[in-house]
């Protein structure tokens, strides 16, 4: 739909041709904008183009796009240098060769790169897919700014406070490179100075690392991030990082700024193997499955962002889970915007085994911005082969929409001894009214007969939400009745904000931000107290359960203790000991564990937000599945 609506308008405006690379749709002018492609990039080099828009509505072959959604400029390449480097086809090396505008002398030899990250999973997912792309094209990763080349800075842009902290960080970089030139120059430098000299100034032995802002506020803000006082050269999409060594080149050989904001309608990565860094041994990795969001709530700006959705082939996301498997990954998160709206239609003999009917394809009495079409390769299907293929490992997936959680998933989650039993229920409110307004697409009953039914069929199941307060309009009542909400549920987990506008959103265009700061802080401490006291309600059910936890590390507090996480998602400390090595052996063998082990823990007592056991034997999922069902949760042959 979004294909024939928008592709045929891009081309006969800007006379472009179609040219593809593995797994991914580009789009590049026919003269002198045009994409080399090989078999792990399509590098760019183009001028950037204006395009005409109006505030009544945009039109394709005589119907109208929703003034709320993307425009034609949000897919069209934008991909923006000072001036051409060296021309279609020319070479472009990377920052830091000998192809450098820069004296060889004064350069640095290594070309290294420091990635930081801010945000949400999904960040840390494309940051790995950002380290690949380097590492092929001969770039060296660090971790010490002091020795980085180029500085990359991955984004988040869904409220004002995580774009405040990239703000900060750039006025320390910019700190960082007007001190460093003041030394250099024994004189006083201003910023506006740097600016003008930074492409004629060795980097790294200077302090003048190149500084590039990556992922959701790079493609919110594009070019007022190069246009601001804070110095940054590169400024990158999240559909664009394909791109980067050439950008990073085209900075490094003396352009003053190089941009790429250009959003993809099939870019999924898939193709690109992820890099991924070792946090301590953490036994758990994430892996991408979609990209984008079709659902335009009112307050969002992801689907802005990130673009439509789209989702990448399950073979090669079933692959890179036997992968990870064989790497020892013991825990494996698919992550998407809207993940359990993944639907693939592309080649290959993928159809779905577990949905039929029109009725199956959302939660009942859910409605979607977009009618999700019969047929695919759905989210069902996908946990189904990847839970299968490496049956020792957990899944988990995140971030989920409430209507994309059909019958025939909850049966897969209850029957599936690897799909872990907690699910993410976000309802942002707990008032029909500013669910409507919210345009979440459901009513506070909906929302509530489903949270039931998934309760009544995935026995012990943990739900966690997301809950907004102070949204445009939000009255006294509202506050009240997502209160109420709150008290019914006893979330096991929430993640609970303050209302943030943010530009381009319906809520932006059409909505008044009207509830005042203050108020909004006080419902927002009202909404946490009212999860705390249902959590603290749960918790004392927990006492005397066994769970299956999963070794993350050492506990923060003692190195006398481990840490891990149950098939819930809730956090057990438990002091290390040997234990029995197996569920069915010998109780009297005892091992020492060890990260990653997965481990049978007996719930003793809480401190609100962590659960405090003891641990019984080490195990695997298909030991303790085929334990439980013999046994009916006792374990009489084990002692504390």
């Amino acid at each position: 739909m979004i294909k024939s609506r928008i592709l045929p308008l891009i081309r006969s405006h800007c006379g472009l041709e179609r040219v593809k690379s593995p797994n991914v749709l580009r789009y590049a002018a026919s003269s002198s904008r045009q994409y080399a492609t090989s078999s792990t990039s399509a590098s760019t080099s183009q001028s950037s183009s204006s395009v005409p828009s109006t505030s009544a509505g945009r039109h394709s072959g005589g119907r109208r796009l929703p003034d709320d959604g993307m425009s034609l400029k949000d897919f069209i390449p934008t991909s923006s240098l000072a001036s051409d480097v060296g021309g279609v086809g020319a070479e472009v090396r990377p920052y830091g060769s000998d192809s450098d505008a820069f004296d060889s002398a004064a350069k640095p030899p290594a070309r290294n790169v420091m990635i930081e990250t801010y945000g949400c999973q999904m960040n840390v997912s494309d940051s790995e897919i950002v380290r690949a792309i380097l590492l092929k094209a001969g770039y060296n990763m660090v971790d010490n700014e002091r020795e980085a080349d180029v500085i990359l800075i991955n984004t988040c842009a869904i409220r004002d406070n995580a774009e405040q902290k990239v703000w900060n960080r750039l006025e320390n970089l910019k700190h960082v490179r007007l001190q460093a030139t003041r030394k250099m120059l024994g004189r006083h430098v201003a910023a506006d100075e740097v600016a003008t000299m930074k492409t004629e100034l060795p980097r790294r032995s200077t302090g003048l690392a190149m500084v590039g802002v990556l992922g959701c506020m790079a493609e919110r803000l594009k070019r007022r991030l190069v246009e601001s006082d804070k110095l940054v050269d590169v400024v990158v999409g999240p559909d664009a990082y394909r791109d980067l060594p050439r950008l990073i080149a085209a900075v490094g050989q003396g352009e003053a700024e190089a941009v790429n904001t250009m959003l993809s309608l099939e870019e999924t990565y898939a193709d690109i193997n992820p890099v991924r860094v070792s946090d301590d041994g953490v036994p758990s990795a994430y892996v991408s499955i979609m990209r984008g969001c079709n659902n335009y709530c009112a307050y969002c700006i992801v689907p802005l962002t990130r673009g439509r959705e789209r989702s990448r082939d399950p073979e090669s996301i079933t692959d890179e889970a036997k992968r990870l498997a064989e790497q020892g990954v013991k825990e494996i998160v698919l992550l998407g915007q809207n993940v359990n709206s993944y639907c693939y239609r592309g080649e290959g003999d993928f159809t779905s085994s577990k949905m039929s009917g029109e009725e199956q394809l959302l939660s009942r009495g859910f409605q979607a911005k977009i009618q999700p079409r019969e047929g695919g390769f759905r989210f069902v299907d996908l946990v189904d082969s990847v839970s299968a293929a490496v049956p020792d490992v957990r899944i988990r997936y995140t971030s989920p929409h409430p209507k994309d959680f059909p019958d025939p998933l909850l049966d897969l989650v209850r029957e599936r001894p690897n799909v872990c039993k907690s699910m993410h229920m976000p309802a942002q409110s707990g008032s029909t009214r500013m669910l409507e307004a919210m345009r979440r697409g459901y009513t506070r009953e909906a929302y509530i007969e489903l949270a039931e039914r998934i309760r009544e069929r995935v026995p012990g199941i943990s739900i966690s939400t997301d809950m907004i307060s102070g949204f445009c309009g939000e009255t006294e009542e509202d506050h009240a009745d997502t209160l109420s909400l709150m008290k019914h549920m006893k979330y096991e987990q929430a993640f609970m904000f303050a209302y943030s506008m943010r530009e381009r959103t319906l809520a932006h265009k059409k909505m008044v931000d009207d509830v005042p700061h203050d108020v909004k802080i006080r419902r927002l401490n009202d909404v946490i107290s009212c999860y705390h006291d249902g959590l603290r309600q749960r918790n004392r059910e927990e006492a005397g359960r066994h769970h299956l936890v999963l070794i993350e590390g050492r506990s923060k507090r003692s190195e006398n203790e481990w840490t891990g996480r149950t098939d819930t998602n809730r956090k057990v400390v438990f002091p290390k000991q040997a234990v029995a090595s197996t569920l069915a052996g010998d109780a009297s063998a005892k091992v020492d564990l060890q990260v990653g082990d997965f481990v049978l823990v007996q719930i003793e007592s809480d401190t609100l937000t962590t659960l405090r056991g003891t641990a019984l034997a080490r195990t695997t999922i298909p030991e303790h599945a085929r334990f439980l069902s013999v046994a009916s949760n006792s374990f009489p042959s084990l002692s504390l």
